[in-house]
């Protein structure tokens, strides 16, 4: 099972870049940065961990351009959205970002996409927060159409565009990965119809016995279970959990940092890398 780390970048905490020159250094897979373009300051929204809404979500960096610092440092590493809010975006524009992205990276990009959860952010961007489900993964499907083809087009029901030309395209062919984030069983299905993995967050109900039921449910939907990853975000530091979900299929976990500087990072990394020698 691979390994890859989770941080909120922000302007108080490590550099992406040091940061993932430090991950690669150490052996990990893979980084992966969230996204929330601003937190409306009413909070009507509950914050979904309980309690209230950490620091770190108000100030956390656009993940695109801190991605593109962590790609000129490194050269293995996976560099990846955990997850980016397809809803609150331009699809075309996004095209764009994760096409250069994955040039410049030379094909090391993963697209973590989601539904989200902060209505009134949604709001804030137009978005329909009881419309984001379909806005995914019509939007998504969108950029599919903007990576593959010359000329490209879609007429769904919230996106529509007439033939338009963009790049540059993606490196990876057909496209960078897709994996959707999110919990059972609305997030698996969505992975299943129009993902290449699927994204779930440790700590919410038995995720280990699910595995092989989204498996399952995958090759009844007529897609390769084999092909379709399982990320687990929100991993504690425990070999004994990394086996645990090692053992029911899972094909990457993703360990969390604090948004902290080099001094208490650093260290997170040392620990977590002898588990990377452990799988």
């Amino acid at each position: 099972m691979k390994l890859g780390l989770t941080i909120f970048a922000t302007d108080y905490s490590i550099a992406p870049a040091e940061l993932a020159a430090a991950a690669e250094e150490r052996g990990f897979e893979s980084l992966w940065l969230p996204e929330h373009s601003h937190i409306p300051a009413s909070r009507r929204t509950p914050f979904p961990g309980g309690g209230e809404l950490p620091k770190m979500y108000y100030d956390v960096m656009e993940p695109f351009v801190a991605l593109a610092t962590a790609a000129a440092a490194t050269h293995t590493l996976r560099l990846a959205t955990g997850v980016c809010l397809v809803p609150q975006r331009d699809p075309i524009q996004t095209a764009k970002s994760v096409a250069t992205l994955d040039r410049l990276s030379n094909g090391r990009f993963l697209f973590g996409v989601g539904a989200g959860w902060n209505a009134e952010e949604m709001e804030n961007h137009g978005t329909d927060f009881a419309q984001r489900a379909l806005l995914l993964r019509e939007r998504v499907e969108a950029m599919k159409e903007i990576w593959g083809r010359s000329r490209a087009e879609y007429h769904g029901k919230l996106v529509d565009f007439d033939p338009l030309m963009a790049w540059p395209k993606p490196l990876q062919k057909p496209h960078p990965p897709i994996h959707v984030g999110g919990g059972w069983p609305f997030a698996a299905r969505r992975a299943i119809a129009f993902g290449d993995g699927w994204a779930p967050i440790h700590g919410f109900g038995d995720l280990a016995a699910r595995l092989p039921e989204f498996r399952s449910r995958a090759a009844d939907s007529g897609r390769d279970p084999a092909a379709l990853e399982i990320t687990i975000f929100g991993l504690p530091g425990k070999a004994r959990t990394i086996d645990l979900y090692r053992e029911a299929g899972a094909t990457r976990g993703v360990l969390g940092l604090p948004p902290a500087g080099r001094e208490e990072v650093l260290p997170f990394l040392d620990r977590y890398a002898t588990l990377v020698t452990a799988v």
